[in-house]
Order: structure tokens, then sequence, then C-alpha cells
């Protein structure tokens, strides 16, 4: 029998600068793949497909919240702590994953009814929900890559169905298959990216996979803390889609889904950044001294780049949206606009989530989540019935009460954080952040022919000169940048973050 392989421990230099170059190169890769995917399905769908392909896609992501059950931190962190329960701990999440989603199928498909869509709007959502199944699974092996700091192999997954996916979905597209040939594309892709993650996880020399009922208790009990704040994490961005689709036309849906694409993948360096962190919050969460230092060493470099994807979102949508989808998904680029100050507030409040994860309070901080969604639920029936009639985009009211609702997180996290976690430093921090936003927006707008290609790396000349300045960033957030994107790996939808 072979001999477990030892985790890789943070000891060896060559180790560490192995794993960042895997994750920045696996990130880069799947972050372009992923762009030049919707961008072909925009192109070839139209507006109105795009917007049904979106809408189901994000019924399906959100169904699978549930089936996931929690188990991204619990499985990595057992599975850190006790190398040799690997195999029981994988095996028995996914024998979880695929119990969950065959439970799962009918009230999904029976709530797609319930909710009054077509009969082909609900047959494609129940065909897509299987489908993603593989896929789904062979996410389930990038935990113990994590957990035995193998990153390599679980961008080596990622970045494996990226290529697949495009490389199988444009010859479909070209032949006129639509989304049944997608969908189709997406369940033959899903199957060979579990077959490479298998064939990786044995590579490894860990435990064969098993699974009990005794730790399947265990993960269920585990997980149950994070997938509260999962599943109110995962209902906004459903309701968002929903009640789009039942007060807009189908291709105000599409503008809005291309918006969204583009923002949510704007939001993935907060997303590394807290999950990096996040193992110093939970060691630090007995010491509010310890703790307080390690808030405030990650939220400066976040608000950094929270501040810049802000500024940069709002001065180039427009280039973005035509690059990726063209000119007849021209009022994306307006939503995504509007989007741009609730990006910033999302950063911060994807951090303070994983804060109040790791010193125990994430169940109530699930009920500010839980509220949260009313609020933006009810903005949303108010307001894109408004916005659609005045602008024929009702996809701008839906960003509106994002960011609205996302204020309405930050109070919440703010009342339930330890007295002392947050200094008046952090306040400041914020305040310099946005003047540094103010700075550069104030530059375009006196020149505004810079808006161009060349005027990306102008605008981050810019706000990295006038946060330098103002104090934002010295050369030493710069090294605790650099030292939390070393430990970080690609997140995963299901990460416990309240951005979503």
């Amino acid at each position: 029998m072979a001999t477990p392989e030892v985790p890789q421990g943070h000891g060896g230099r060559s180790s560490v600068a192995r794993n960042a170059l895997f994750l920045a190169l696996g990130q880069v890769v799947t972050t372009a793949l992923a762009i030049v995917f919707t961008a072909a399905l925009g192109r070839s769908l139209g507006a109105a497909e795009f917007g049904l392909f979106f809408l189901i896609s994000t019924m399906s992501a959100s169904a699978y919240i549930v089936v996931e059950w929690g188990q991204t931190l619990f499985v990595v962190r057992e599975a850190a702590r006790e190398p040799v329960r690997t195999g029981e701990l994988l095996g028995t999440a996914l024998v979880l994953r695929v119990a969950f989603s065959i439970a799962a199928v009918i009230p999904a498909g029976l709530v797609s009814w319930a909710l009054g869509y077509s009969l082909r709007t609900t047959w494609l959502f129940v065909v897509l929900f299987v489908a993603n199944l593989p896929f789904f699974l062979s996410q389930g092996y990038g935990l113990a890559f994590r957990a035995r700091e193998r990153m390599g192999r679980d961008a080596a997954v990622l970045v494996s169905n990226k290529v697949l996916l495009l490389c199988a979905v444009l010859p479909v597209l070209a032949l006129g298959a639509g989304i049944p040939g997608i969908i189709l594309v997406q369940a033959v892709v899903g199957g060979a990216s579990l077959g490479i993650a298998g064939r990786l996880y044995s590579r490894m020399n860990a435990p064969p996979l098993r699974a009990s009922r005794q730790t399947a208790r265990e993960l269920v009990a585990g997980g149950l803390p994070v997938l509260s704040m999962s599943v109110m994490t995962a209902a906004q961005p459903y309701l968002e889609a929903v009640i789009l689709s039942k007060l807009a036309p189908a291709n105000a849906v599409g503008w809005f889904g291309a918006a969204k694409t583009i923002g949510g993948t704007l939001l993935a360096p907060a997303l590394m950044l807290a999950t990096a962190a996040y193992p110093r919050f939970a060691r630090a969460a007995a010491d509010p001294a310890t703790l307080r230092l390690e808030v405030q060493a990650a939220l400066r470099p976040l608000l950094w780049l929270g501040a810049l994807a802000a500024t940069g979102t709002f001065l180039f949508a427009g280039t973005a949206v035509d690059l990726v989808y063209g000119s007849g998904f021209s009022p994306a680029a307006t939503i995504l606009k509007v989007f741009a100050p609730g990006l910033f507030v999302v950063f911060v409040d994807v951090l303070l989530g994983h804060v109040l994860y790791a010193t125990g309070v994430a169940v109530r901080f699930a009920i500010v989540l839980g509220l949260k969604v009313v609020v933006a639920a009810g903005l949303n029936i108010l307001l894109i019935p408004l916005v659609q009639a005045r602008t024929g985009n009702g996809g701008i009211g839906v960003v509106l009460s994002f960011g609205l609702s996302e204020l309405f997180v930050v109070a919440g996290a703010l009342v339930l954080l330890r007295r002392g976690t947050l200094t008046t430093a952090a306040l400041v921090d914020t305040a310099r952040a946005l003047a540094a936003a103010g700075m550069t927006l104030l530059l375009f707008w006196l020149a505004p022919s810079m808006q161009t290609w060349w005027g990306i790396p102008l605008c981050i000349l810019a706000f990295g000169g006038a946060s330098w300045m103002l104090g934002l960033m010295r050369r030493r957030d710069l090294a605790i940048l650099q030292e939390l994107i070393r430990r970080t790996r690609p997140p995963e939808a299901t990460s416990v973050d309240a951005a979503s």
C-alpha cells in the first residue's frame, strides 16, 4: 500500500513559488477562457436566448449551493488537520453531493414550474442541472487538493475544463445547436474533468476514497453554519434573475446577464484575498488584538483593489461589453457602470463575511444576509418596472437594488463584529480609497479622450499614484498582498462570501 503523501507546508520557498505560479497562471487562463466562452454564447445566441441561458444557469447554480451543503471550508479544515482522513472525507463528500443532487432534481423542476415558466424553460433548467453534476463532482476533488496545498492540481482541473468546454462549444454553436447543444457539451466536458480530477487525486498517493455514515453525519452537521450563509448569499442572484425575467423582456435579461458575468469576473480578487486571509483570521480568532492586526492587514490591499476595480468598471464598461459581446449588448454597459459603486462595497462585504465566520457568528450573519435578500427583493419589485418604463433597461434597477442592499450588509456586519476588530484606521483607509478613485475619475473627466484601450494602463497608474500619495498603499502593503496571493487559490462558486 502506498504511503500517503505528506502535505506541503509553508517551509520551502521553491514550493511556495511553484504554487503561486500555478495559481496565477490558472486564474488568468480560466478567466480569459470564461470571457471567450460567454462572448461566443452571447454573439451566437443573441440577447434573448442568452438571457434564457443566464436564467437557467443562475437557477442551477443556486440549487447547487444547497447540494454542496457547506462542504467547502469544513472538509478543507478537517482534511488539513488530519491528512489520513482525506480519503474518507472526500469520498463521503462526493457521495453526499450525488445523493443531494438526485434528491433536488424534482423539487427544483417543480419550483421552476410553480414560478410560471414555460415547459421549455423548465425542461432546459432540469436538464442543465443534471448535466452540471459531473463538473460539480470534479470540484469536490479540489477540497482535497486545497487541504494538501496541491494548488497546481486544482488549477489543472479548472483550466482543462475551460479549454475543453470552449473547444467543444464553438463547433456546436456553429452548427446552430443552441442551448440544448451547449448543455450536452457541458455534460460531456464535465465528465472529462471528473476523470482528470480523479486521476490527479490517485497520483497524489492520498488515502483511497471511502464513505461512512458517521462521516456523513459529521459533514451534514459541520456544513450547516456555512450552508446558512451560502443559501442566503445564493438567494439574491436567484431572485434577481427570476424577478427581472417576470418584470422585463427577455433581451433585458440578456443585457443584465452579460453585465453580471463581467461583474462576477471582477469579484475574483476579493474572493481570492478573503480566502487566503481566512486561515489567519481563524488562528487569530481567540486573540482580539491579533485578529485586529490581521483584519487591518488584509483590509488595506482589499480596499485598494476594490476601489481600483470599481473605478475601472465605471470608466471602461462600454469597452469591455463591446469587446466581449458586441454592439447588440451595448445596454449592458450602462448596467455595469451603475454596478461599479456597489462593486466596491461587495469587496468589503466579502472580507467581513470571512471574518465573521472565523469568529463563530456565521449563523447570525446568515440572518443579516437573509434580511438583505428581503430588502433587495422589495427594491427589485419597486425599481425594475420603474427603470424599465423610463429607460427600457430593467437590469439597471437590479444593480441599484443590489448596491443599496449591500450597504445593509455592511451595517449588519459592523454590528456583529467584535468590539475593537476595526479601528478608526479602517475608516481612514476607506476614505483614502474613495479619494483615490475620485481623483482618477476627475482626471479622466478632464481628459475624456483617454477612455480608450490605452487608457486602462493609465487608469491603473493614475490610481496607483493617487493611492500612494494618499497613503493607502505602502511598500509594506505590497508585501502583504504578495504573501496573500501566494497562499490563495482560484475561488469556487460556493465560497463563503457576501458577494453574489
